[in-house]
């Protein structure tokens, strides 16, 4: 028995560490700082990141699946993960040579690329955690 035009939402949950600095190069030293405090230390600082990819769209009716989900891990690895794990953002990603890397655009980017990996019947949702308190979500609006 299969169910048609059923919709769903599948996640994945993976984790990466990265260092970065919150800094405006357009910006007077003053203003970074007054602005971003601790997080324009120019020494940068890290944080444990934890990001959730959802994917929600029609089931297949034949296999039941929205999605394979090792599938999803391998794109998200790929495409996040290995990108951004152990980096500092700043320095060694080249997504941020000229983006800063607040969580806002961290989310924006991961976005970005797992979009073009995913096929277009899906939607995206990034809910990105800086801190267990601090987090973004993003959806490509």
């Amino acid at each position: 028995m299969f169910v048609s035009h059923m919709i769903a939402s599948a996640s994945r949950v993976e984790r990466f560490n990265a260092a970065h600095r919150l800094h405006n190069p357009s910006w007077s030293n003053e203003k970074n700082i007054q602005f971003y405090g601790l997080c324009n230390n120019a020494n940068y600082h890290g944080h444990n990141y934890t990001i959730i990819v959802k994917v929600t769209g029609k089931v297949d009716s034949e296999s039941g699946y929205l999605m394979d989900l090792k599938v999803l891990k391998d794109i998200i690895r790929a495409e996040v993960t290995f990108r951004f794990d152990h980096k500092n953002l700043n320095l060694d990603v080249e997504d941020f040579k000229e983006l800063i890397p607040t969580a806002e655009n961290i989310a924006y980017v991961a976005w970005h690329r797992i979009r073009k990996q995913l096929d277009t019947k899906l939607s995206l949702h990034i809910t990105l955690y800086e801190t267990d308190r601090n987090f973004i979500e993003y959806d490509g609006q």
